[in-house]
């Protein structure tokens, strides 16, 4: 990529994912677009990320003039034909293969020929995806699994498909490190590597807490205190919503069998909408703000 081309970011999706996504590369000097389905909703999750920069700066992570500089670098825009001009996309919405290959379908209409495309996945195969571009984009094609929240987690998953070029992917190594991510390399199998590890972890922990064994609040202190977690297992979940929990095992239950079934305590909370943080309720109970609400 070249140098100036390499500055020129284009995001698809504005939710917790995708703005944070666009807000480390903005930090990062980038300019980047994002884009939704109305520019009104990208405009509200800007503001949600000038929250998030208030209590970066609040907490020492970010200069005045850093969360200024980055918030200059942020624009919004509702149309895909916009990302004519960029080098880089990533794409984030919800974890679908046929709203994701649809994008993409529409974004190898738009982006000039050099353009590296990217999709911010935890489980789909990037391989069955990169199916839906052109052949000769599929070389420009990798996936990466960013983690939540996105402007404090270090780790990123690079995910080559088939068909991607290594020296594309390599490039992207090296983006992840230019936008102070860190990166590992990542065989295209289906959960990638830390969800598949991760997911046997909740459902372990679902199961003990439908045994009767111990308390999901109890359980969440354990693995901060005994195991040296920054947050508990369903503390996780609300995060990131239950829904894509069930949904991610799923996926990986279709693909490996009846060890990532989903847990049926898991179906039920989701069923009854109980979706986490952003709908006040999830294994916790949680304030207007998104502040826990003590059991």
């Amino acid at each position: 990529m070249g140098e100036e081309m390499a500055r020129k970011v284009g995001v698809v999706g504005s939710g917790m994912m995708g703005s944070e996504i666009a807000l480390v590369y903005a930090l990062a000097g980038f300019s980047v677009k994002i884009c939704d389905q109305s520019a009104e909703q990208v405009q509200s999750a800007i503001e949600r990320l000038k929250g998030v920069l208030e209590q970066g700066i609040a907490k020492n992570r970010y200069t005045r003039e850093q969360a200024d500089a980055a918030l200059a670098n942020l624009e919004a825009c509702d149309s895909l034909e916009s990302y004519a001009d960029r080098d880089l996309v990533v794409e984030a919405v919800f974890e679908d293969i046929d709203v994701k290959g649809a994008i993409f379908e529409r974004l190898a209409k738009v982006l000039p020929e050099t353009a590296i495309m990217m999709t911010n996945t935890s489980s789909i195969s990037i391989t069955a995806l990169g199916g839906r571009l052109p052949e000769e984009r599929r070389g420009r094609f990798v996936g990466t699994h960013f983690f939540s929240p996105v402007s404090r987690m270090a780790l990123v998953e690079v995910i080559p498909g088939i068909d991607t070029d290594p020296q594309v992917a390599d490039e992207v190594m090296q983006l992840m490190r230019d936008i102070a991510k860190e990166p590992i390399h990542v065989k295209d199998v289906v959960g990638f590597a830390v969800n598949r590890m991760l997911h046997i972890f909740f459902i372990e922990a679902i199961r003990l807490v439908e045994e009767g064994a111990v308390s999901a609040e109890d359980i969440d202190k354990a693995c901060k205190l005994g195991l040296g977690h920054p947050v508990g297992p369903f503390e996780l979940m609300d995060l990131t919503d239950t829904k894509l929990s069930m949904d991610v095992q799923q996926i990986m239950q279709d693909h490996y069998g009846d060890r990532f079934m989903p847990r049926q305590l898991l179906k039920a909370i989701v069923a009854a909408g109980y979706r986490g943080r952003k709908t006040g309720r999830g294994w916790h109970r949680y304030d207007a703000k998104g502040k826990r609400i003590p059991a």
